[in-house]
């Protein structure tokens, strides 16, 4: 049984953004999410990250070092609560949201951080005890530690895919709903298929729902998920195969060279 059952966005306003996107403008009616991995696609600007947004926001999801209500870059998101239409099944004990920019800027601050805290300890190097130093790291890296706690080594020693999976191998657990955002923009295609893998165990094991926003082709093959396709016009159901970059992708590997020879 989902968390989730449906969604949709009742508002009179068409103009301006985020009132305007297709996601919203055309979400009058009840949209599903009654199965297990639903899946949305469609162009840039199409509103599959403002979708997600909202939803994590209205349900209160953390994000991978934050939680949702502290952070100012959901302005959208809060613009759309009134006029969001959540149908609840069930509370999920476990959620999580994880967007591809989210998961750069704690890589970043933890190597920010890291280095700023050594700059500062080397400066001193010769002039206090070694070993009063050593102690002094320890306790000024928290985010470090934290990031120990929480996924039980340091990130910083994996490349950019393989850190993702294991932040998302680590969030993912029983009972749980998980939203997650372009997924793929930190995956080699082998990864992706190593994701798809994890969340085909998790559904087999879990009481698990997902939604995911994706240009990936290979991650809209997860079996058995239903794809909603957006567009200026309509949001729309569609087959695996029926999908625009499905049938642009699958069009150009077939010849591509009738692609590049006109650019």
């Amino acid at each position: 049984m989902p968390f989730l059952r449906s969604f949709s966005f009742n508002s009179s306003r068409q103009q301006p953004f985020p009132f305007n996107v297709p996601s919203v403008r055309l979400a009058g009616q009840k949209i599903a999410l009654d199965n297990r991995v639903t899946i949305f696609t469609g162009d840039n600007g199409t509103g599959k990250s403002t979708l997600l947004e909202s939803i994590a926001l209205y349900m209160n999801i953390p994000l991978i070092s934050d939680h949702i209500s502290k952070r100012p870059d959901f302005d959208a998101a809060r613009q759309l609560q009134p006029c969001l239409q959540l149908e609840q099944v069930r509370k999920p004990l476990k959620s999580f949201f994880f967007r591809a920019e989210d998961f750069s800027d704690y890589i970043n601050n933890l190597r920010q951080n890291t280095n700023r805290n050594n700059a500062f300890l080397e400066d001193m190097r010769g002039e206090v005890d070694d070993s009063v130093l050593d102690k002094m790291s320890e306790s000024m890296n928290t985010a470090l530690h934290a990031m120990r706690r929480d996924y039980g080594e340091s990130l910083l020693a994996f490349s950019h895919g393989e850190g993702y999976l294991k932040i998302i191998e680590t969030r993912i657990s029983n009972n749980g709903i998980y939203l997650l955002d372009e997924p793929e923009a930190a995956l080699s295609p082998l990864k992706q298929l190593s994701l798809i893998f994890f969340i085909q165990e998790a559904l087999q094991s879990n009481h698990s729902q997902f939604i995911i926003a994706t240009h990936s082709p290979i991650i809209m093959g997860i079996p058995g998920a239903r794809i909603y396709e957006i567009n200026e016009e309509e949001i729309r159901q569609v087959a695996y195969e029926e999908t625009e970059h499905y049938r642009i992708t699958y069009s150009f590997l077939k010849n591509p060279a009738s692609y590049l020879r006109h650019l």
